[in-house]
């Protein structure tokens, strides 16, 4: 584990930051608000917040697996829009030297704060980086809000070296499952949700990497449907009755992503934290549909060394 940089984030220290964090919130109801965590407890609200996750936990718990050890090594990460910086503080607690990229410049300025780190602003058809820069490129939630993705997968081979590695994460493209499904009938369309697609499976994932250059190694997927069903939930009650009216969450919004955001939400994420834990259990009933393929995907691929 590197060592820890001066900064806020290090009020949770970088080993074992998610368990650290499920004891500090582990106390009685009269303390689950924003306000008594961050005083009690001195944690940043970005990882409280994502301490009491579900499907983003899954999410990191699959990309970790799939990079492998980073340290040494050059990354970046590039996310757009439904990210706080919890993300990236995991990653670079797990090693390497990482580079931000945010899409949606909104986000940037609290994101930076938090990280103590810059974060640049990226396009859809342009990667703020020079060619070859990186061992590791991350993409996290990105294709689905682009109406067309060749530009930007080309951009994430150019900015990769000869032998990196590559790695996309977005929704899976299937229409059909029950969650999708049901998603459209209670109205949480993908508009909703500010993707211009509803997603990629992983063979629509492999067939536009190799189309740039990139070869696809391996792949993963991750919210099956218990973990699915949940998150519709929780998003579903924040989009169309806890945002309503409120100047902080602009469209595409489906869970608090800023601290005036989460301020406003403080009673019921008071009530949520206190339930947090029964929510856990039942996702992690996914486990007995091992066969199935989740809600999100994660492909990796390599970009080949020159001959």
């Amino acid at each position: 584990m590197p060592e820890p940089r001066s900064g806020t984030y290090l009020l949770v220290p970088p080993a074992a930051p998610l368990a650290q964090l499920d004891r500090a919130s582990d106390y009685g109801s009269e303390g689950w608000g924003f306000d008594s965590l961050r005083a009690h407890h001195s944690i940043p609200w970005q990882l409280v917040l994502f301490s009491k996750s579900l499907k983003k936990k899954q999410k990191l718990e699959l990309i970790l697996t799939q990079i492998g050890e980073t340290a040494g090594r050059k990354c970046v990460l590039i996310t757009n829009g439904d990210n706080n910086g919890a993300l990236n503080y995991h990653f670079r607690a797990h090693g390497g030297e990482w580079t931000w990229v945010e899409n949606e410049g909104d986000r940037i300025e609290e994101m930076a704060k938090f990280l103590n780190e810059p974060v640049r602003k990226g396009e859809a058809t342009r990667v703020p980086a020079e060619d070859e820069s990186f061992n590791l490129v991350v993409s996290i939630d990105v294709h689905e809000h682009l109406d067309d993705c060749r530009p930007f997968n080309r951009e994430l081979r150019r900015i990769v070296k000869p032998g990196g590695t590559v790695v996309v994460s977005t929704p899976t493209g299937d229409a059909w499952k029950p969650v999708t499904l049901l998603k459209g009938v209670l109205g949480m369309t993908k508009e909703r949700y500010g993707h211009r697609v509803i997603g990629y499976n992983i063979r629509q994932h492999e067939a536009m990497l190799r189309e740039v250059g990139l070869e696809p190694e391996g792949a993963g997927t991750y919210s099956r449907f218990f973990t699915e069903l949940l998150e519709l939930g929780i998003n579903f009650v924040y989009v169309r009755i806890l945002s309503r009216g409120s100047r902080q969450a602009k469209p595409g919004t489906i869970a608090p992503n800023t601290e005036e955001q989460l301020r406003a939400v403080d009673r019921q994420i008071r009530i949520y934290s206190a339930i947090y834990p029964a929510l856990w259990g039942i996702s992690r009933l996914d486990r007995l549909l091992f066969f199935l393929k989740g809600y999100a995907v994660s492909v990796v691929a390599r970009k080949p060394n020159r001959n």
